[in-house]
């Protein structure tokens, strides 16, 4: 049962990085986007219409990852929360701060200069709380925690303020903006603005790849083995093939206007690289600076919690899958008339 919720854990992540992704990317393409080639207020409700079956939630699988962390590898969630509790914090009041300044501008019964507030925190949050995701998967695999420090800002700080980890955190960043853009690109059938959403994912595209080099370049400098990883064993070099296949096939169906696949192939490489840059280290979660890890077979919890939860996990399964599957196709089927009146367009 134990390979049941680390298999649920992983794909929590996974969904939470596609999805959560896609949600706070849109906030970044605002955050990039200016009124001289797209009109903002078209663009915000385009956006809102694009994640808004996603937006009700994303964070779910955020919570399940959490949850199996708490009750079937405590250890690792004690050192997690305890190393990294500034930047955890951080991601949390932005998430909060986003939801809420979403929620304010779209429902606010007044329309006032309160509307450029909220537009602010959106799409800043939108930037920070991606940004510092990627900075907490950097550390617990960057080897900078340090489990024998004996001051604050060795064990709090410079355990996650590095170059390595600000670097996954540019690089998640760039990802949640290109995975944005392409699930904008189907949402409108005018070609001005259908042009200009390609147009994003490209920047955001090349923003991706100047980012991962910089994660290269950060992982030579501090003896981090990313290549080894990545390019040392058949299934990473097999998902980095795969990955850079489909990205070559992503770009030519956005030519040939195929807007429901290329959803499909830009999931299809996060999922690559997620896989190419855990499964070497696996079942290694946390590596320590003093040569040390917490491994997720080492560190499970007691059996029967795990246990419990392996059963919880497949029979919640059954129901949640199918609800979100629900919910996403009823938001598709939203009038656009009717969508525009309700979020004030």
């Amino acid at each position: 049962m134990i390979y049941v919720v680390i298999v649920f854990l992983w794909v929590a992540l996974l969904l939470y990085i596609i999805m959560g992704g896609a949600d706070f990317g849109a906030g970044i393409i605002e955050l990039f986007t200016t009124g001289k080639r797209l009109n903002i207020s078209r663009a915000r409700h385009i956006m809102y219409k694009a994640i808004g079956p996603i937006w009700e939630a994303n964070h779910m699988w955020l919570i399940i990852a959490i949850v199996i962390l708490f009750v079937g590898f405590p250890n690792v969630y004690a050192t997690m929360s305890t190393y990294m509790h500034i930047p955890l914090l951080v991601m949390l009041m932005g998430i909060i701060a986003r939801g809420t300044a979403l929620t304010f501008r779209n429902y606010d019964a007044v329309t006032d200069n309160m509307q450029v507030v909220y537009n602010k925190i959106f799409v800043y949050s939108s930037f920070i709380t991606p940004l510092f995701l990627g900075i907490i998967a950097g550390s617990t695999v960057s080897g900078h925690i340090d489990p024998h420090a004996t001051n604050f800002m060795d064990a709090y700080v410079y355990s996650w303020l590095n170059l390595f980890s600000v670097a996954i955190g540019l690089f998640t960043v760039s990802l949640c903006g290109f995975l944005a853009a392409i699930f904008l690109i189907g949402e409108t059938a005018d070609a001005v603005e259908h042009e200009n959403f390609v147009r994003k994912a490209k920047i955001m595209n090349i923003a991706a790849v100047a980012a991962g080099l910089l994660v290269f370049i950060a992982a030579i400098e501090e003896h981090i083995p990313l290549a080894d990883w990545v390019f040392g064993n058949f299934v990473g070099l097999a998902a980095v093939i795969a990955a850079t296949i489909s990205l070559i096939a992503l770009w030519y169906l956005i030519a040939k206007g195929k807007k429901y696949i290329i959803r499909v192939l830009a999931g299809f490489q996060i999922t690559m690289i997620l896989l190419t840059t855990t499964y070497k280290h696996y079942p290694n979660i946390i590596l320590f600076k003093d040569g040390s890890h917490l491994s997720l077979i080492e560190n499970q919890g007691a059996e029967k919690a795990i246990q419990s939860l392996g059963m919880a996990l497949l029979v919640g399964s059954v129901f949640i899958l199918p609800a979100l599957f629900y919910l996403i196709w009823s938001f598709q089927r939203k009038p656009e008339q009717a969508d525009q009146d309700m979020h004030g367009y």
